[in-house]
């Protein structure tokens, strides 16, 4: 997974569905958009540098389906698709997310020795102050130990939403709780990946568009190192 990590991007199109739970409603709830970033981290790892990230959506009683993507803007960039089922009644939420980048075997390759897929499953819960998630990498690249051995990769989040002089803001720290090379370039032990502070405002541009502008940034004391990055979302 390092060559992944190098060369491409992972993002939790889960978060889409996991840092809110979605409210059973009786109509179906489609969604579109796209983010423009100075950077694409993700869990306090440096996946990419400028990049478009759309993302398309749909939703009903509760169950939804969406998809997310990003794409740099130089030749050589690994694109990536993602794919997330979910669930979430009141704060509660459980998905499983499907990741694929180019650069490798093509799309319908899930054998493990011979895939560029990564599954995962989330389970979380959001009080309103505090939203709290885990992941774990279930198939395809699952995540390995020194030793070789399946670890099955795992992710904590911690999230905290707050407004504060006009913006809103979210703090979070995420964690993995034991070793794997799925993250941290393979640090054998319980890990602090991310400590973030995000910022946002909304520009009324019309009565019917808003330009959100946001800006990020984060520390990974795992790996000593520390990013700023902007974006805007296209709604």
């Amino acid at each position: 997974m390092k060559t992944l990590l190098k060369n491409g991007g992972l993002w939790i199109a889960a978060a889409m569905l996991s840092s809110t739970a979605l409210m059973a409603q009786d109509k179906v709830e489609t969604s579109i958009g796209t983010d423009l970033v100075s950077g694409y981290i993700w869990r306090g790892q440096d996946l990419g540098n400028v990049s478009i990230q759309p993302a398309l959506g749909i939703a009903y009683k509760g169950f939804s389906l969406s998809a997310w993507g990003s794409v740099g803007f130089a030749k050589s960039d690994t694109k990536e698709f993602d794919l997330t089922l979910g669930y979430g009644i009141k704060g509660f939420s459980v998905s499983v997310t499907d990741y694929w980048f180019s650069g490798g075997p093509g799309y319908f390759h899930y054998k493990s020795q011979n895939t560029m897929h990564t599954f995962e499953a989330q389970i979380g819960y959001d009080f309103g102050f505090l939203s709290v998630n885990w992941y774990t990498n279930f198939a395809g690249n699952v995540g390995y130990t020194q030793d070789g051995d399946k670890a099955y990769a795992s992710y904590i989040n911690l999230e905290a939403p707050f407004r504060l002089g006009g913006l809103d803001w979210v703090a979070n720290v995420g964690a993995t709780p034991w070793g794997n090379d799925f993250y941290n370039g393979g640090k054998n032990s319980f890990a602090v990946s991310e400590i973030g502070l995000k910022a946002t405002k909304v520009f009324k541009i019309t009565s019917r568009w808003e330009l959100p502008l946001f800006a990020r940034v984060i520390w990974n004391p795992a790996t000593e190192g520390a990013y700023f990055v902007a974006g805007l979302s296209l709604l």
